[in-house]
Formats: C-alpha cells, structure tokens, sequence
C-alpha cells in the first residue's frame, strides 16, 4: 500500500471501526461500574443501608443514612505511533495499517491494565472506607469487623489429588472458591444486614498458572471426599466465571486469587471516563513536522480514571 493511498480519512475510519467492534477485555465491565466525567474530578458518596422493617412499636422510628465519599481524579493518557515517511511510501503489505489496529487492541485492554494495578494494590490501598481495600477489619456502624482478606490451608490428598499454593489441585480450587463465595455472601451492610444474600453470579480472577485447575474447579461437581463430601455442585447454584489474568503472574501472585460478585448494582471497581478515546492527526501527511522529521505521528488520547467501589463484592484468597 504506497503513501498516497494512506489517508487521514482512511486512518480515522480503520481506527473507530476496530474501536467498535471491540469492546475490549471482556471481564472488565462484570467487575466495574462505568461513570462518565464532565470535570477534573468527581466526588462519590457511598450512602450506608437502608434500615430493615421492624413491628410498628410507638410510631415510626425514621433513621438516617452513614456517608462516606471519596475523590476521583482523572488522569490524561496517550499513545502516539510514529512511523517514516519512507516506511509508509514503501508500504506493500499494510504495515501501517497493522501499527493502528495494534493501536487500537492496547486502546482496548487499558482498563483492564488499570483495573489489574488496582486489584493488585488492594493489599496496600485504602478504598471509601478507609481501610485498605482488601483487609481484615473493614467495619461499618452494626457491621462489626469483617474481612474479605482471607487464606486457605490446602487440604492433604491421595497423591494423584495432591497439589502445592503455586499449582493446586482442581480439589484445592474448588474448596477455595466455595469458601471465598461463602466468605463475600456473609458479608453485612451498617445496619447489619446481609449484603449479598441473593448473590449468583461471581468472577474468580486467577493467575495463568492457575487456568486449567481452576477452569476444572469450576466446572465440574466437587471431587473432595470426606469431611467436604457436604459440598455441593457449585456450578448448579452459582454461575463462575474463570479469568486467567496474565497481568496477576507478572505482578507476582503466585499464590493467590481474587473472586468478585458481578450481579451487583454497586460493583467492587469503578472506572471514570472525562474524554472517550480519540485520534490527532497534529503531525500526518502534509504537516509540518512530516516536513522536518521524514516520518508522521499519529497518537491516541483519554481522560479517565480508576478505583475501588464495594470491597463487599470482592474477596482476596492466599493459598497456605
């Protein structure tokens, strides 16, 4: 493809077309909410529950609404490709064209890269409550402490069934995974109440190293004999979804995973967004710095942010 036939019109319409037909990884909204910006910065208020009937005992007994709120900043991001102008004059394959759909696909997983940093720092970073996001003593009016940090000593097994904290056993995973649902299903809001009573659906976000057991662990009947044998089919009472993440492996998670309910109104992530993604054609064919530079740029920007909504809706296992 010569340089003459590479236009800004032609760019601009590869680039939104692969935009919209990829919406990118596909865990990120089942974990999030997505909130549009229209300034610098946006406050959230977390309202605490509503209170829970009781008998009609001497006229109504009205009560009011925990707040706590937090700040969003947005942040502005890019990405900028250059290419020679003689690379796109000598263009016989479509290269360039190939550079602006990679653009698109890293355009794509950037929440996911976001969310992934997140969730990696929840060991470290407060969330609305001021306590870290995952911790041991998150505690709200009635709520008493609780903690969606937890571990999981791995059970002895035959040695076929035998698995180590780094490549457990589809046993182990499944005993894990029953435990880190029942641990987010016990949770209760301010006044005392549960918080996740109904919940069905839930997403076990583990690290590649994890992939085949856990994929197993959620698909098959519970093997475990014994004092587990009271389990029961976890797939015929809760929908699991199974997230290899590549990212969790490079940041180390060699021994744990984290699970999250994703039928919640409020979501254990929120992600922000001031400006959707868009093209600058500041520097193509014609410009003035193709003139002084033999080459062209093309870059890629947004305004958006992350950070954390209910810790309610997400629990944090380490395998000991």
């Amino acid at each position: 493809m010569g340089m003459e036939k590479i236009t800004e019109r032609q760019v601009m319409g590869e680039f939104y077309k692969r935009l919209s037909q990829d919406l990118g990884v596909a865990w990120v909204p089942g974990i999030s909410n997505f909130f549009e910006s229209d300034q610098a910065s946006e406050e959230y208020a977390f309202l605490g529950q509503a209170p829970q009937m009781r008998p009609w005992v001497g006229g109504r007994n009205a009560k009011g609404f925990r707040e706590n709120s937090f700040t969003i900043k947005n942040v502005h991001y890019e990405t900028t490709i250059e290419i020679l102008s003689r690379n796109l004059r000598r263009d016989k394959t479509g290269q360039a064209m190939i550079r602006i759909q990679e653009a698109v696909q890293r355009t794509d997983s950037h929440w996911a890269k976001l969310l992934t940093d997140l969730i990696v720092a929840g060991e470290s970073t407060a969330c609305y409550d001021g306590q870290y996001f995952f911790d041991t003593d998150h505690e709200e009016g009635d709520s008493g402490a609780q903690s969606n940090d937890i571990s999981h000593t791995l059970a002895s097994y035959p040695a076929d069934k035998s698995g180590s904290t780094t490549a457990p056993s589809v046993e182990d995973l499944q005993i894990a995974f029953a435990r880190a649902i029942g641990i987010i299903a016990s949770f209760v809001d301010d006044q005392g109440e549960p918080m996740n009573e109904n919940a069905t659906s839930f997403t076990a976000m583990v690290p590649v190293s994890y992939m085949q057991a856990a994929l197993q662990a959620a698909e098959t009947p519970v093997q475990v004999s014994g004092a587990q044998n009271a389990l029961v089919a976890m797939k015929q009472k809760f929908s699991i979804e199974v997230v290899p993440n590549v990212r969790l492996d490079v940041a180390g998670w060699t021994t744990k995973f984290a699970m999250f309910r994703t039928d919640a109104a409020i979501k254990a992530l929120i992600r922000q967004e001031e400006t959707a993604v868009k093209l600058n054609f500041a520097k193509w064919i014609g410009s003035e710095y193709e003139q002084d530079n033999d080459a062209v740029q093309v870059g890629v920007d947004a305004w958006r942010a992350v950070d954390y909504g209910y810790w309610q809706n997400a629990c944090l296992m380490t395998l000991a």
